[in-house]
């Protein structure tokens, strides 16, 4: 549901795979070893770690209000249900997604794209982690956060994924799901959606474009390739992937202090927002030098910075948050 930092990918010319992806490839010898990294490249098992951090913050700050005793009462459960879904979203993308990811190098080798996987292995392993983790929600949550999990599921899968290839609106409507998570957690512990939850769906939505254009520009040349219209792609002077990035990266500061003008983190958090928001933005600025270089290499360092950033900046700014929340 959230895209990780990517991957380096090699400098030499894509080649798509000679086999099609609905053929099973037989095992072979280290096939066991090869299956659990196929299952985790499926899975996407970094993205779903990450969209389990924001659900775990979510769900933390939420059972907070209910007094500090509740605060692990049903995290567990809440955990593996969305690991379940998320694991599952991220299959069915791929499955959608077999044929463009065997244009781009750094996709290639997703195992689907690949054809180690099947089409309808992976649709099976998909909608089943999906329907699992649904039910397995709805037996230990409540149903808004049942409906909200398989929402973020369609959003992601049947709106966004598809629309990667028509539209660059297709990344502001991916930020929707990719948000999700923390707000997962809070209907879990809560049962209701309350402004501090959503305070938490828009830090992780606004926190997502400066990251989304690091991305997007570093694997320009790959997207462009498969047909994907990523800003990048459709205006490739980079202008309008740094005034995204800029203006997302600015709003992230006031965004980021919602949560203390909500009363749920006091003074100390709101420092520490403003400092990391400040750091935030300072990569982005420095991200704007993609405009002014006329060197691949310098174009490419500086946008893996901001990756690099974004990817610390969330993590330290949910636990500064949480531990906040804590000490009030």
């Amino acid at each position: 549901m959230m895209t990780p930092a990517a991957s380096t990918p090699s400098t030499s010319p894509v080649t798509a795979p000679a086999h099609i992806a609905s053929n099973v490839i037989h095992p072979a010898p280290g096939a066991t070893a090869t299956l659990i990294g196929d299952l985790r490249e499926l899975f996407k098992v970094r993205v779903t770690t990450m969209v389990l951090i924001t659900t775990w913050a979510g769900f933390y700050l939420g059972s907070l209000r209910s007094g500090i005793s509740s605060v692990q009462r049903g995290l567990v459960e809440t955990l593996v249900g969305v690991a379940l879904v998320s694991a599952g979203a991220s299959a069915l993308n791929q499955a959608l997604e077999r044929k463009t990811d065997a244009k781009m190098i750094r996709t290639a080798h997703r195992p689907i794209a690949a054809g180690r996987i099947s089409l309808a292995q992976g649709l099976a392993l998909g909608f089943g982690s999906v329907l699992l983790g649904g039910l397995w929600l709805l037996a230990t949550t409540n149903l808004l956060t049942v409906g909200l999990a398989l929402l973020t599921v369609f959003a992601y899968v049947a709106v966004y994924t598809p629309l990667k290839r028509v539209t660059t609106l297709a990344t502001f409507l991916g930020a929707f799901p990719g948000a999700a998570g923390p707000l997962l957690g809070w209907t879990a512990a809560r049962g209701q959606i309350e402004w501090p939850g959503v305070a938490l769906f828009a830090i992780l939505f606004v926190w997502q474009f400066p990251h989304f254009m690091a991305i997007s520009w570093l694997y320009r040349h790959d997207y462009a390739r498969a047909g994907i219209r990523m800003l990048p792609v459709v205006q490739p002077d980079g202008l309008s992937t740094v005034i995204e990035a800029l203006f997302y990266a600015v709003l992230m500061i006031p965004v980021s202090l919602a949560p203390w003008w909500l009363h749920t983190a006091g003074l100390p958090y709101a420092i520490l927002a403003a400092c990391l928001g400040l750091f935030y933005l300072a990569y982005t600025v420095r991200f704007t030098r993609i405009l002014r270089t006329t060197s691949e290499t310098e174009s490419r360092m500086v946008a893996r910075d901001l990756l690099k950033v974004s990817v610390i900046y969330l993590p330290l700014l949910l636990t500064g948050l949480m531990l906040a929340a804590t000490i009030r």
